[in-house]
């Protein structure tokens, strides 16, 4: 992955001087291209507008939840992918088994530029992946990516609730999860669950756009979009939010 663009990045990948960082460090040492030869450059598959990214995930989930997948045939194409790769968007998904990105929005290999950890929360590790998605790859859209009965969720909600004491390390995912959801108890409401599951996208989608220095500055000039979305379990249908 760290050479798949070293001869052909996309515009929106070079432009900043963190990404020109970002791509000159994962070049393995080797000089890129300047930007008068990315300028001539063609476009690369995935250097589009934010919205069209977004309905493309939009378009593929409503075919996973109407049984019509198209994305069938992961063989095709597979000798193309060994060289480089166009990910059209990047996910920060939960780690839940149940939830799989690829096959929620009905896309191939190499569509999607996917993170998964417990509970969708960004950590310094997550972010640097991310960083690379939007340096690097090019990737114009972001999806923290939530859903229903998340049992990360559920499990930090009882620690807040009821004091209770978790082994091993997940206390500190627990420790991550805690300000989406405190700030969704804190409106007491109906179902804590669901409104703890929301805000935690929300939160954490508020936290990616402020993401200096690669992310917030795509950000503020428009190349790249954050969104945040709940992946309902039982229907197959996402919610954007």
């Amino acid at each position: 992955m760290c050479n798949d663009h070293s001869s052909d990045m996309t515009r929106r990948g070079l432009l900043g001087f963190g990404a020109a960082a970002a791509s000159t460090a994962f070049a393995g040492g080797f000089a890129l291209p300047g930007q008068a030869f990315a300028d001539e450059a063609p476009a690369a598959p995935n250097d589009i507008d934010p919205d069209k990214a977004l309905t493309r995930l939009l378009d593929g989930n409503a075919r996973y939840v109407a049984n019509t997948s198209t994305n069938t045939d992961f063989s095709a194409g597979r000798l193309a992918r060994a060289g480089v790769q166009y990910p059209f968007a990047g996910l920060l998904s939960c780690a839940d088994s149940r939830v799989a990105p690829e096959l929620v929005f009905d896309q191939g290999p190499g569509d999607l530029f996917v993170l998964r950890v417990a509970g969708n929360f960004v950590d310094m590790n997550g972010l640097a992946s991310i960083e690379f998605g939007v340096a690097v790859l090019g990737i114009p859209l972001l999806v923290v990516l939530g859903h229903t009965n998340c049992g990360a969720i559920s499990a930090t909600i009882d620690v807040i609730e009821n004091g209770t004491e978790l082994p091993g390390h997940l206390p500190d995912l627990v420790g991550a999860l805690k300000p989406g959801v405190e700030r969704a108890l804190a409106e007491k409401p109906a179902n804590p669950l669901e409104a703890s599951t929301r805000e935690n996208v929300l939160y954490n989608v508020e936290k990616l756009k402020a993401a200096t220095p690669i992310v917030s500055e795509a950000v503020a000039e428009g190349r790249v979009k954050v969104v945040g979305a709940v992946y309902d379990i039982a229907t197959g249908k996402v919610e954007f939010l």
